[in-house]
């Protein structure tokens, strides 16, 4: 199943920067796990924001929402994600 999966991120403005940095390296070791075992299929910026639009593969809801769980930075991101159904042209 594929779902259209929108992601702000809302990180405290005191975070110290160590903490930052190593967030970000743990967050693209994980985004890059989830895209090599197919979960995450593409990943587009939203320009001059801290929005993400993207593409995921899970076999229901709740795999999909334990795959972001998984995320490092989980606890600062606004997700909105929405199934997709395949339309009857492409059939």
């Amino acid at each position: 199943m594929e779902f259209l999966v929108r992601i702000n991120t809302d990180l405290p403005t005191d975070m110290a920067a160590d903490e930052l940095e190593q967030l970000s390296t743990r967050e693209h070791i994980r985004t890059n796990e989830l895209r090599a075992d197919g979960t995450l299929k593409r990943l587009w910026r939203v320009p001059g924001r801290r929005e993400l639009v993207s593409l995921w593969e899970a076999r229901d809801a709740t795999a999909l929402h334990d795959a972001l769980a998984s995320l490092p930075l989980f606890p600062w991101l606004d997700i909105d994600a929405e199934p997709l159904a395949t339309h009857p042209i492409e059939q």
